[in-house]
């Protein structure tokens, strides 16, 4: 299939002005090619009323990537980084039908399980740790220093992982999402992590999800438990990072939000969605393949095509009313496949950004013009340079919330 020039989805300019590209991409119609790694293309929906009638079309649209043409004829690079992500593996994420009902299943009732006050006592736990680190300094990297960490130090907990595996699987989970050269290794090393993890509960079951999901009544395969937790690391966690990092920045260069947060009159909840909505933490994502040749809001869409969503640009569609709600966005998805850790994440993200706005006095933004990192398809400052009056680690340690066991 010969593909047009299309606009570039990712590389540094992309991640210095990701609105421009959009823009472009909205001029090109409701659906548009996109290069979304060299040489490796995909049509991309930015119409907000386009997204919705795909997600909620499960007859016209697959998830299976196995579907995808241009990798099966040997057109996509092995070696390419958007494969951690795009390429198939037997999860709810690939899944159509009463095999994603079967899988959605299991993991509804084990994240369902996860006791979401003691999720924010652990996660208030590891923020207060990651803090007493640089409060002394006056100065920290809200991203690098924090953001990127307590997602993943709190889902570890949550599945049960010892300390060593723990930290073999934050490192893991960060080279995937990034989407850089090393990605592939980086989804050889989590699934290697999770295998590891698998081994350990079959031994040794405790109260969490890895043991939930072990003793499942839809009695998962072995490959399909560790796929599921792959999903529940990758997509719980980095764009919870990005959610954290873009609210954190919101709070603090928004007028409107910085003044308020001054005074204690604004709620960190408020700004988190607003967050959601105007920066989607997982940008281009939501793959669909079509199971025929058909048509998307005049846009013809052949089989064999990966056809993603593009939530910021949905989330952003000027056709759509300004009266809506603050909550009305794509960022979860929507359909049969939306995010099924919302809970989770939210709890997180809600606990980390008031954890560290609590903890880190007269907190202010080094530099307002931040890129996001390059890729694809999340949305997420490089970084978020701020100082504020140091602090000792031992205020911190005592204030900090104390242990409450692992869920």
């Amino acid at each position: 299939m010969t593909v047009p020039t299309a606009p570039r989805l990712f590389g540094e300019r992309y991640a210095a002005h990701p609105h421009e590209t959009l823009d472009q991409l909205r001029s090109l119609g409701p659906v548009a090619w996109a290069e979304i790694d060299e040489g490796v293309h995909a049509l991309v929906v930015t119409s907000h009323r386009a997204a919705l009638d795909l997600l909620h079309d499960t007859a016209t649209y697959s998830k299976d990537a196995r579907l995808w043409d241009a990798l099966n004829n040997g057109q996509v690079p092995q070696h390419s980084p958007v494969l951690a992500l795009m390429g198939w593996r037997p999860s709810l994420l690939y899944a159509d039908d009463s095999t994603h009902e079967r899988l959605r299943t299991a993991m509804d009732d084990c994240l369902g399980r996860i006791d979401l006050h003691e999720l924010e006592e652990i996660t208030r736990r590891h923020a207060s740790a990651l803090i007493a680190r640089v409060a002394p300094l006056g100065m920290v990297d809200v991203m690098a220093d924090y953001a990127d960490t307590v997602p993943l130090l709190a889902f570890a907990d949550l599945l049960g992982c010892p300390p060593d595996v723990g930290a073999r699987l934050v490192e893991a989970c960060q080279g995937v999402i990034n989407a850089g050269p090393g990605a592939g290794l980086a989804a050889r090393d989590l699934i290697g992590c999770l295998a590891e993890l698998v081994a350990l509960k079959r031994h040794a079951p405790g109260r969490d999800i890895t043991t939930w999901m072990l003793t499942h009544s839809t009695q998962l395969s072995e490959e399909e438990i560790l796929n599921q937790l792959f999903v529940v690391v990758g997509a719980g966690t980095i764009p919870t990072a990005a959610w954290i990092g873009q609210s954190v920045r919101l709070l603090l260069t928004d007028e409107h939000y910085s003044s308020s947060l001054t005074g204690g009159a604004v709620t960190v909840r408020r700004a988190m969605e607003q967050t959601l909505r105007t920066h989607s933490p997982m940008a281009n994502f939501s793959v669909h393949f079509a199971r025929r040749n058909t048509v998307l809001h005049g846009v013809p869409i052949p089989v064999g095509v990966p056809v993603m969503i593009s939530h910021q640009a949905a989330n952003t569609d000027p056709d759509l009313p300004s009266t809506r709600g603050a909550r009305d966005h794509l960022a979860w998805s929507a359909g049969p496949h939306r995010c099924p850790a919302v809970g989770p994440a939210t709890r997180i993200a809600q606990a980390a950004v008031e954890t560290i706005l609590d903890e880190l006095w007269a907190m202010q933004l080094s530099d307002q013009h931040i890129p996001n990192r390059p890729g694809p398809f999340h949305q997420c400052p490089s970084t978020v340079h701020a100082t504020f009056k140091p602090t000792t680690a031992v205020r911190l340690a005592a204030a900090a919330p104390k242990p409450g066991g692992t869920t």
